[in-house]
Parts: C-alpha cells; sequence; structure tokens
C-alpha cells in the first residue's frame, strides 16, 4: 500500500447494550440521551472536514421494536458463567422501541450515519458479543455475526466489512470466524501488556492507571503503525492508535498534555506514512458535549492541516483493508 499518512476513525455504536452489566440507564441516562445528540454533531463535523469514520453498531439496535429483536435472535447464544454479560435476559425489561426507549434502539440514528457521505456501517456483533468470557465460544459467534450482518442487510442494504469487538476482547479464532463471513477488517489493540487484549475479570486497577497517564505522556510510546497483510481470508488488523477519553472536569487542566500527545501521533503517522487509529464511542461524547465537540474540532482542524500539507488521507477501516490488498 503506498500511503502518505491515513487517519482512521472508528465509533463504537452501542448505547446501554455496551454498558448495561456496568452502568443502569438511571446512572448514565445524561451519556445516552446526549449521544443521540452527538451522532449528528459528529456527522456534520465530519462532512465539514471530508473525514471517513468507522461506525461499528450492535444489531440489536436496528431492530424497529423489541419484537424483531426477539425475532432476530440468534439460535445458539454465548452462555456466559456470569449471567449478567448475556443481553438477551434483559429483553422483557426493554422497551416496545426507539420513541418508548431511546437507550437500547437506534434505527433512525444508523440510518442517519449510513446516509452521510464517506461513513462505514461496520459491526459490533448483534449482542455486544464478548469473545474472551467463559461461556463463549465460536459456534454462538457465529450465529451471532450472522444474525448482525442479517439486519444490517436488511434495514440498510449494506453488508458489514469491518468489526470492533466489544470490550475490544478477541483472540485467533475470533478473527478467523470473522473473516469466513466476509469480514475483511478489524480493530486489534495497541501493542504493551497495559492493551492486550483480556477478560474483564483480568482487568486491573494497574492495568487502567497506566492507560490513563499514557493519554497525557508517551508512557508506552508511539501506536501509529503499518497493517500488514496476512494470508488468505484473515482480516487485516487495523491497530487501534489511542482511545479518545471524553473530556473530564477535573483533568482539565492536563487538557493541553492530551491533545498534544494526540496531535503528535498524527503529525508522526503523516509525515512517516504510517496509520493513526483513533476510537471512541458515542456516548462518551454524551456529557460535556460542548467541550468533547470543541476536542474533536481541533483534532479535526489537525488533520486538515496535515492533509493540505502533507498529503494525510482520511480512510475507513474496510478502506485501509482494500488498500492494502491492492
Amino acid at each position: 500500500m503506498s500511503l502518505q499518512g491515513a487517519l482512521v476513525i472508528s465509533l463504537d455504536f452501542e448505547l446501554h447494550w455496551g454498558v448495561r452489566d456496568k452502568r443502569s440507564v438511571a446512572g448514565y441516562r445524561e451519556n445516552l440521551l446526549g449521544a443521540r445528540r452527538a451522532v449528528p454533531a459528529m456527522l456534520a463535523m465530519f462532512r465539514d472536514h471530508g473525514v471517513r469514520a468507522t461506525w461499528a453498531v450492535v444489531g440489536l439496535l436496528l431492530a424497529e421494536n423489541r419484537d424483531e429483536m426477539l425475532a432476530r435472535m440468534p439460535a445458539r447464544r454465548p452462555r456466559y458463567r456470569r449471567a449478567d454479560l448475556s443481553p438477551y435476559d434483559a429483553l422483557a425489561e426493554v422497551g416496545e422501541n426507539e420513541r418508548d426507549d431511546p437507550y437500547h434502539f437506534a434505527p433512525s440514528l444508523v440510518r442517519e450515519i449510513a446516509a452521510s457521505p464517506g461513513q462505514e456501517i461496520a459491526t459490533h456483533t448483534f449482542g455486544h458479543y464478548y469473545c474472551l468470557e467463559d461461556g463463549a465460544g465460536p459456534d454462538a459467534l457465529r450465529d451471532d455475526l450472522g444474525a448482525a450482518i442479517a439486519i444490517t442487510r436488511d434495514k440498510l442494504g449494506r453488508t458489514p466489512r469491518s468489526i470492533v469487538f466489544p470490550r475490544n476482547q478477541f483472540d485467533d479464532e475470533a478473527v478467523a470466524v470473522c473473516g469466513a463471513l466476509g469480514v475483511v477488517a478489524y480493530r486489534g489493540n495497541p501493542r504493551g501488556w497495559a492493551y492486550r487484549a483480556r477478560r474483564d475479570a483480568d482487568e486491573s486497577p494497574v492495568r487502567r492507571a497506566v492507560r490513563l497517564l499514557d493519554a497525557y505522556a508517551p508512557i508506552t510510546g508511539s501506536h501509529v503503525g503499518r497493517p500488514s497483510v496476512n494470508g488468505g481470508r484473515r482480516p487485516l488488523d487495523v491497530a487501534a492508535t489511542r482511545y479518545l477519553r471524553p473530556y473530564t472536569p477535573r483533568l482539565r487542566h492536563l487538557e493541553s498534555l492530551r491533545l498534544r500527545r494526540l496531535r503528535r501521533e498524527m503529525h508522526r503517522a503523516a509525515r512517516d506514512g504510517l496509520v493513526c487509529h483513533f476510537w471512541w464511542h458515542p456516548h462518551d461524547f454524551g456529557r460535556h458535549l460542548a467541550e468533547n465537540l470543541a476536542v474533536l474540532a481541533h483534532l479535526l482542524g489537525s488533520f486538515r492541516d496535515l492533509r493540505e500539507h502533507h498529503g494525510m488521507e482520511s480512510l475507513t477501516m474496510a478502506e485501509v483493508s482494500d488498500r492494502m490488498r491492492a
């Protein structure tokens, strides 16, 4: 692949399905409702700056109502040891449709994303599937992805070509299942032990602290890189560079350090012909929306300058894979 540097943006669009084992709707309502304002605002900014992005959508969000959710459930579902990880046991608590329950339905928002120029609709699995948790397995993952692909194709006329694994949990077996279903790209993790794929139970305060510090100072170095092409139908690892953490008032005095860290990654990618891959969740922007959009505007402005002076491109995950395999 011939690159003059590329910016890749991926968003995990999940609403409450992505945090239901950790946060209640009542306790996270501001973020969840705010995400519904953040999505149109981000789309407008992407359009104004000519930025393409990959939106990894939880398949359940595309259902029009609860009856459709039930009808589209995969035949084989994970039997997690932790019952609270499965969304299917909680469907009785879900509202009737998007108007009644804006925390678990979002077909109108996904259609808005799909109608925006340059935006890729990828999958975040159907039921926010955790590949490394006890009780997961390749057969259930295959059925889950089949359900995600089917609802995306039926609702939007698109077949997902990229995947973002929930909680960044994956292994070689999971990647192989994706490849067999036609997926061409996945978001891998940055290098280093603090970012390694792991079960939720294997997370630790030390790893979280390292990742937090790394957002402000180069604790683990730079994570821009060049994806390597694998043989056969194995999807390309379009590895993440950095999670765009949401604005935090108590850390506002460190914002200049965070922005400098992000800009330096972009500049190195543009200078050396590498990929800089930022990611976040729309609900991250739901609280302190103005401050988070200001950070994004700053980054997109930097990208515009890098495009003008260094030829930096904006690519989706699938486009990176296509370019690498060309």
